[in-house]
């Protein structure tokens, strides 16, 4: 999918929600745990009742990795029957030297379609490289993520070469959106930013004005959606604002799907407010 074409159906649909299926099997509603498909059965009736509030998916494949082949199949089939007006992403965390990540790019590119993949930078431009050489699709980077663990190093201040500390404290994920914005352009490279880190995003839109952002930990991680959209939002909305738990397990029972659909839609209600 290209920059324009996400673009338009943000307008279009006037939302940004990305629903994330981080579908875990000991958490699915009790009803479909014996069903022989049941992770496939669970994500269809989200992807069904959701599809018309959001413009992306997003699908953790750890989830489905750790159910081996079983879990492989569902995540394939499930990412075939996200419709292909939705921005499909694999948050895959991949990054590794360049003959192993241009398999990882295939994998997930050409065996399984997804226009984008979550990509960590720390092995270098080798690393990500393979991942921004396929037209109309994505490496979503690694900037500052939503995790406690992002003070161990994202967000340690840098230290010059000279042993003097900036004049203006730098951050190393400053210093990681300055590199990799350089490594591709707004049409084939996005950054992860976490949505606990919201005092960030005013700086970070003055490191990276015009690429997409997608950002977790809105709902479950206590991220507030309206301090991301007056701070990170530009003229062609730039977002992709990502909830899991807060949709797909909005139930536990049989009426899941249409619980999910309400918190979509409610999502989607506040962010037409936000859309320029």
């Amino acid at each position: 999918m290209t920059r324009n074409q996400l673009i338009e159906q943000i307008f279009q649909k006037k939302t940004y929600l990305c629903v994330g299926l981080d579908t875990d099997i000991t958490k699915i509603p009790a009803h479909l745990k014996n069903h022989p498909d049941a992770i496939f059965e669970f994500n269809k009736a989200i992807i069904d009742t959701t599809k018309d509030y959001c413009v992306s998916y997003k699908i953790n494949t750890a989830f489905y990795e750790a159910m081996g082949l079983k879990g492989w199949d569902a995540m394939q089939r499930t990412a075939e029957y996200i419709p292909s007006t939705h921005f499909k992403i694999a948050d895959a965390k991949r990054g590794d030297i360049g003959n192993t990540s241009s398999q990882y790019a295939k994998a997930f590119f050409e065996a399984m379609n997804f226009d984008a993949v979550t990509v960590a930078p720390y092995m270098g431009e080798d690393s990500v490289r393979p991942f921004l050489e396929y037209e109309g699709k994505w490496a979503i980077v690694l900037g500052l993520t939503s995790n406690k663990g992002a003070n161990d190093f994202e967000l340690k201040q840098l230290v010059s070469d000279n042993g003097e500390t900036h004049l203006r404290p730098q951050y190393l994920y400053e210093k990681v959106l300055n590199t990799v914005s350089k490594w591709g352009s707004t049409d084939n490279l996005m950054f992860v930013v976490g949505a606990t880190q919201p005092e960030e995003f005013i700086n970070i839109r003055s490191i990276i004005p015009d690429h997409f952002l997608l950002v977790p930990g809105v709902g479950a991680q206590g991220g507030s959606l309206k301090d991301i959209s007056e701070k990170a939002a530009n003229k062609d909305c730039g977002l992709l604002v990502n909830a899991s738990r807060a949709v797909i397990y909005a139930s536990e029972k049989e009426n899941f799907a249409e619980e999910a659909q309400a918190i979509a839609k409610e999502y989607q209600f506040e962010m037409q407010k936000y859309i320029l």
